[in-house]
């Protein structure tokens, strides 16, 4: 399978992280990928994201978001999905670059969500127009776990 660079940047476009993911499939507006997570285990409101959960993160061209299903590393349970606010993501042959606008929502399998980081989002220069699309963008997101439906 087909290794695609992953690389999260900031508003100023500077590479915040990035990492390999292996290529699961392409359509015409998105790109689905399979990584794992790289970090120290990381506790997220009662979930614990741990070194080598499976993530699969799929990113759209055509939306401000993009969404990791995240898999345990232990027994391959799925814990939930990880929605990153952002603008549309850039898709090439070989890379997958994406502006992360801060705002997150965590959603468990039940339909229950959270969101997270929002005092980041509050702090980020943006102008009025894409913050109101962002808060677009999130409303139709938690619509979509609440009915326990995720975007595909």
């Amino acid at each position: 399978m087909e290794n695609i660079r992953v690389l999260k940047l900031d508003l100023s476009g500077d590479v915040t992280w990035q990492y390999t993911g292996r290529l699961l499939r392409r359509s015409a507006h998105s790109i689905v990928l399979e990584a794992l997570f790289d970090r120290p285990d990381t506790p997220l409101l009662d979930v614990v994201l741990k070194k080598g959960d499976r993530f699969v993160e799929t990113y759209y061209d055509d939306r401000g978001y993009n969404v990791f299903e995240t898999y345990d590393c232990d027994n391959a349970e799925f814990k939930g999905w990880y929605c990153n606010l952002s603008r549309p993501a850039h898709i090439t042959a070989g890379l997958v670059s994406w502006v992360d606008l801060a705002l997150d929502l965590w959603a468990w399998p039940d339909g229950r969500y959270a969101l997270l980081d929002e005092d980041e989002f509050a702090a980020l220069p943006l102008q009025p127009n894409e913050r109101d699309r962002v808060r677009s963008t999130l409303s139709e997101l938690e619509h979509a776990f609440r009915n326990k439906r995720p975007p595909a």
